[in-house]
C-alpha cells in the first residue's frame, strides 16, 4: 500500500503542496459577489437570468482547462525524462571512464576522479542553467578554482562543462589510454547529455502562449461572474458558498497548470532537482570507492 494511501485524509486536508495559497483570494471575491446578488435577489432586484448560463457553456470551459493541464503536464513529464536520461546517462559515462580508461602515470587516477566530479558539476550547473541563477559554491567543490572562476564567466556553464569533459576524453585517446570504438561511445553518451540539456531548454524557453492563456483567465472570470446570476433563483443564501466552490475548483485546475508548466523552479510541484543531483553525487562517490582492476581477481 502507498502512502498516498494510508495517508488519504492527512493528503486532502494538507496545504503545502496546494494551490489553495495562490487561488483563495479570487475564490473570495467570487463567493462575495453570490453573497452579493443574493443580497439583491432577496430584496426583489431582478437579478436571476438562468439565460445567462448559455453564454459560456461549461462544457467548453472544461476542455479549455483539460487542454491547458494537460499541456502543461506534458511539460512536466518531459522535463523529468530529461531529467531521467541525465541520471542514466551520468551513470554510464562515469562508469565506462572509471573501467576503461587506462592508468598508465600517478596522476592518471586523478584525472578521472576530477572528470567524474565534472559529471557532478554539469548536472548542478544544468539546474543553476535552468533556473537562471548564476554559477554558486555548490560547483565550487565540483571543480578546480580556475574553471570555477572561468565558469562564473560563461552565459551556458553546463556547455562549458561538457566542453572539459570532451575535452578531457580526447586527451585519454591522443594518449593511448582509449581506443577509438570506445571514444565514440563516450563521446555519444556525452552527445546525450547535451541533447536532454538543450531539450530542457526548449521547455523553458517556449511558455504557452500568452494569448491562450490570457484568453482562458478571461473566459473564467466572465463565467464566474455570471454563475451567481444564473444560480441565484434556485439556491438563494447558498449561491455564495457554491460560486466559491465552483471557483475554487476551475481557477484551482488552472494554477496547478500554471505552477507546472515550468518544472525546474522551486514550487513544492516542480522536479527534485535538488535531490536528484546529490544522489547522482553519492553515486560517483559510490563509483570513485570501487578499484575494477583490483575486484576483478577477487
Amino acid at each position: 500500500m502507498t502512502v498516498e494511501k494510508k495517508r488519504w485524509f492527512q493528503i486532502a486536508f494538507q496545504l503545502k503542496g496546494s494551490v489553495i495559497s495562490a487561488i483563495y483570494k479570487r475564490v473570495i471575491v467570487c463567493g462575495l459577489f453570490g453573497v452579493l446578488v443574493s443580497i439583491l435577489y432577496y430584496f426583489n432586484l431582478s437579478v436571476s437570468q438562468p439565460i445567462l448560463g448559455s453564454v459560456i457553456p461549461s462544457i467548453v470551459l472544461g476542455l479549455l482547462l483539460v487542454f491547458r493541464t494537460n499541456t502543461a503536464y506534458e511539460r512536466f513529464w518531459e522535463g523529468r525524462k530529461c531529467w531521467g536520461a541525465i541520471v542514466n546517462t551520468v551513470r554510464n559515462l562515469a562508469r565506462q571512464i572509471w573501467v576503461s580508461i587506462d592508468e598508465i602515470s600517478a596522476e592518471d587516477r586523478e584525472g578521472k576522479i576530477a572528470t567524474l566530479h565534472l559529471l557532478v558539476a554539469f548536472a548542478v550547473a544544468t539546474k543553476l542553467h535552468l533556473r537562471g541563477e548564476l554559477v554558486t559554491d555548490e560547483l565550487e567543490g565540483l571543480i578546480p578554482n580556475s574553471k570555477y572562476r572561468k565558469l562564473k564567466n560563461m552565459n551556458n556553464p553546463p556547455l562549458e562543462v561538457a566542453f572539459w569533459i570532451g575535452d578531457y576524453l580526447q586527451r585519454q585517446y591522443n594518449h593511448n589510454c582509449l581506443n577509438s570504438y570506445q571514444l565514440t561511445a563516450m563521446q555519444e553518451l556525452l552527445n546525450n547529455l547535451v541533447d536532454n540539456l538543450g531539450a530542457c531548454e526548449r521547455i523553458l524557453k517556449t511558455p504557452i502562449p500568452l494569448a491562450y492563456a490570457i484568453h482562458l483567465k478571461q473566459l473564467l472570470l466572465l463565467y464566474c461572474c455570471l454563475l451567481p446570476f444564473q444560480v441565484v433563483e434556485s439556491l438563494g443564501w447558498w449561491t455564495g458558498l457554491i460560486v466559491a466552490l465552483i471557483s475554487f475548483t476551475l481557477f484551482g485546475i488552472e494554477a496547478i497548470g500554471l505552477e507546472i508548466e515550468n518544472p525546474f523552479g522551486y514550487d513544492a510541484n516542480d522536479l527534485p532537482l535538488d535531490a536528484i543531483c546529490n544522489t547522482m553525487k553519492r553515486n560517483i562517490d559510490d563509483l570513485i570507492s570501487l578499484s575494477p582492476s583490483v575486484e576483478l581477481y577477487n
